[in-house]
């Protein structure tokens, strides 16, 4: 049975993708009998390319996912060269799970309350720096050039490239390395670029090309920060698959082709880049050159992770104090009184969508779980290397969301599936699976065998071993795998959206349907539940080891010994 977990997860990741994107691609070309258009046709694109805006719709999703990457790719980068073995380094360490456990939406919400004309920023500010009694005439949320949205994207893609860092630097023998050029006369942070960065960047290339997917299509994030008039391509597709005359679908699907090909341009100008990148960096990495610009990239270095993670932390205080704000004018830096009446009036709107996150997260985490470990464990009894397939991991991650995720709407259509719970429980299934793999793998291959040769040699059958000795000391990886499982399944918008076809309301969903509202006080009591939902899991992770006595750290050993 164990031998059917790989294939199973397989087929799992391939089969709705490529689905999907097959029920996209005909009706992009005029083919949707369902619609009583059986004959190929062009008429969808040409209805798309006279849409106004539209350019400037795909130069914004373009350039707003390269540069929120770049950026993202460059903080990452300048902190480790710049704060290893700090205590600057151990403390953003420990924040990034944390951060990287809120959800998009939440941070979006936060973000915008944190830098609008009338947000924290502006009132910290105000009026003896900045002289405004009132707030700025200025479009900073929703500005038409994306800037908002770029930054937005960098505050949630920055933990997440540099946790993938994190995982991959064990593999390098970085501190060997550092210790190599330090011995030479290299100055610290000049000898992580070049020494350990060109090991590292091949490491974490699939995981930047994940995020540039993500970001040149993103829609929940789009929709709070990104600009209105014309939106992103991403939003615009949204807004044409829900507008009620059903012959936008056929444009609509044309869109996400499109889209497909938006990402697939910036993730090839990625590529271009790379190559660029290290034509050029040949010379300085082997010009001998051991000092110059260690100032500079160490204070850049530090400074801009720790305020990307302030930024992201001042967001959560936004939306608490916002959540609990009476009366509060403009340019006063606190409310005047606070309040729970936002929170009394949310409280039975919101136990509906709180059952169906909290039903979906577990049953989508939990069918995860259980077909990671046995394909883990699978690849423990068979010696299998596990190399070769780990790039159908990302696929989902890789494929814009609205590129296949309408098409499996219609393919659930066809085959009489409307929508439902475990539709959209499937649907987060594709997204949750591959985070939740890449959390636990690292944990269980490098487990100390021994242990269970162990039991084995006392008369315990490898069943019982695996049951009473690796999940034991499995226990604490397991659990923080789960926790991050939940994480992304609370914060899936697109998914619920549309395999639910908004019949299945969750905290994320109604959230970001509240951003057209303009209520901050709601928006803030809405967006700091779905911030914490994520904290619960993560807390449960870190407590019930504890609890139940286990080690909080498995036995581990590099060198497999046997």
């Amino acid at each position: 049975m164990l031998r059917l977990a790989p294939l199973l997860i397989i087929a799992l990741l391939v089969i709705p993708v490529t689905a999907g994107l097959g029920m996209v691609l005909l009706p992009a070309f005029g083919y949707l009998p369902v619609l009583g258009s059986e004959q190929a046709n062009l008429s969808a694109w040409q209805m798309l390319f006279a849409q106004p805006g539209l350019g400037r719709s795909v130069a914004v999703s373009f350039a707003s996912g390269l540069a929120s990457t770049a950026l993202a790719l460059l903080i990452v980068v300048l902190f480790l060269a710049a704060s290893q073995g700090t205590w600057l380094d151990r403390s953003l360490r420990r924040l990034v799970s944390p951060l990287l456990a809120i959800p998009h939406a939440a941070v979006a919400f936060g973000f915008a309350f944190l830098i609008a004309p009338s947000g924290l920023m502006a009132r910290l500010i105000s009026p003896w720096l900045s002289g405004w009694e009132a707030p700025p005439d200025a479009l900073i949320v929703n500005d038409p050039w994306g800037l908002a949205l770029t930054f937005g994207l960098v505050l949630k893609e920055a933990p997440f490239l540099l946790l993938m860092s994190l995982a991959a630097l064990p593999q390098l023998q970085a501190e060997q390395r550092l210790r190599l050029a330090r011995s030479l006369g290299y100055a610290p942070t000049i000898a992580w670029l070049k020494v350990v960065l060109p090991s590292l960047y091949p490491l974490i290339r699939l995981p930047i090309y994940a995020v540039i997917a993500y970001a040149t299509s993103v829609v929940d994030m789009a929709l709070i920060l990104g600009p209105r008039l014309p939106p992103t391509l991403s939003v615009s597709i949204l807004g044409w698959f829900s507008d009620p005359d059903i012959t936008h679908r056929f444009m609509a699907s044309a869109a996400a082709v499109l889209q497909l090909g938006v990402t697939l341009a910036a993730l090839l100008s990625w590529w271009l880049l790379e190559q660029l990148a290290r034509r050029l960096s040949q010379r300085w990495l082997t010009n001998g050159d051991r000092q110059r610009g260690e100032a500079l990239f160490t204070v850049t270095g530090r400074a801009g992770l720790t305020l990307a993670s302030l930024a992201a932390l001042a967001a959560l205080v936004g939306l608490g104090l916002f959540s609990v704000a009476g009366f509060w004018r403009f340019p006063e830096l606190l409310p005047q009184s606070f309040t729970f009446d936002h929170w009394q009036r949310s409280a039975d709107m919101l136990a509906g969508p709180l059952v169906n996150t909290a039903l979906i997260a577990l049953l989508s985490t939990g069918l995860a779980a259980v077909l990671v470990v046995a394909t883990l464990e699978n690849e423990q009894r068979q010696q299998i290397h596990p190399t070769r397939s780990l790039w159908l991991l990302y696929l989902p991650l890789l494929v814009p969301q609205i590129a296949f995720l309408y098409g499996l709407v219609v393919a659930a259509e066809r085959l009489g599936i409307r929508p439902q719970l475990a539709l959209v429980v499937a649907g987060h299934l594709l997204f949750v699976l591959p985070y939740v793999y890449l959390s636990l793998a690292e944990a269980y291959r490098r487990l100390d065998p021994r242990w269970l040769y162990i039991a084995q040699s006392l008369g315990v059958s490898r069943r019982r071993a695996f049951w009473r000795v690796r999940l034991l000391l499995l226990l604490a990886p397991l659990l923080t795998a789960v926790a991050v499982g939940l994480a992304v399944s609370i914060g899936q918008y697109l998914p619920t959206q549309l395999l639910g076809a908004g019949r299945v309301p969750t905290v994320t969903t109604e959230a970001v349907a509240l951003a057209s509202g303009g209520n901050r006080r709601l928006i803030g009591v809405w967006a700091l539940v779905q911030a914490g939902l994520p904290l619960v899991g993560f807390m449960a992770a870190v407590a019930l080891p504890r609890w139940l006595g286990a080690p909080r750290r498995a036995p581990l050993n590099v060198q497999r010994q046997g």
